[in-house]
Parts: structure tokens; sequence; C-alpha cells
């Protein structure tokens, strides 16, 4: 779990400065729209870096299988679908579109091993 905490400390650092990017420079580069897809990818970024602070902590109180998978499909599916919404709204170039449903998924996937994880384990 050291690992996805200093992930976690990465995507927050990088999804603040994303955002402020966004914010300041980005919109005399690329159109409303493409500054929106990056908008959200910050959104979900920052919005799973403090997920993942909250499993490592709960890590601390449970040693789960269940939860350690619920970090890792997070922290991938944050990369994936946070990253190709940047390339994407960057470039315009439309071959990372679909790598942001998979990062979804892995997302959806994330959460739902959390909450077998909190069916399975005694808190």
């Amino acid at each position: 779990m050291r690992f996805i905490l200093a992930v976690a400390a990465f995507y927050g650092a990088t999804g603040v400065a994303m955002g402020a990017f966004a914010a300041h420079g980005l919109k005399k580069l690329v159109s409303a729209e493409m500054v929106e897809v990056v908008d959200t990818g910050v959104r979900y970024q920052m919005l799973h870096a403090i997920t993942l602070i909250g499993l490592v902590l709960l890590a601390t109180r449970i040693n789960s299988p269940w939860l350690t998978t619920s970090a890792w499909l997070i922290a991938v599916g944050t990369l994936l679908f946070s990253g190709s919404l940047y390339f994407l709204g960057l470039t315009d170039i439309k071959f990372f579109g679909p790598v942001t449903p998979i990062g979804g998924v892995c997302l959806i996937l994330g959460w739902l091993a959390l909450m077998v994880t909190a069916l399975k384990e005694t808190l």
C-alpha cells in the first residue's frame, strides 16, 4: 500500500497542476469542448486520489486481498480514464477515446471490490 499512497500523492499533485493549466493556459490552445474534457479528467483524478488515500488508511485496519485489488483497480483506472481524457483534450486525437471506457470499467470494478471488502471483512 505504500506504493498506492505514492500514486495517490502523484495523482493529487498532477491533478492540481493539470487543473491550473486547464483553467489558465489551455483555453488559449484548444476549444472549450476540449477544455471540458480535460476538466472531467481532473475531477476524476482528484476524487480518486483522495479515494486511494482512504483505501491506504483502511488497509491499516483491514488486511484483505479485496481491498488491495480495489486500490490497484482504482489506481490503474484513474491512469487510463484521466490520462486518456488529457491526451484527447490536448491533442484532439480520437485514438485515445476508446481507452477512456477501459479506465472507467477499472474504476467501477475497483469500487465493487471495495464493496466486497465491506461485505466480507470485519471492520
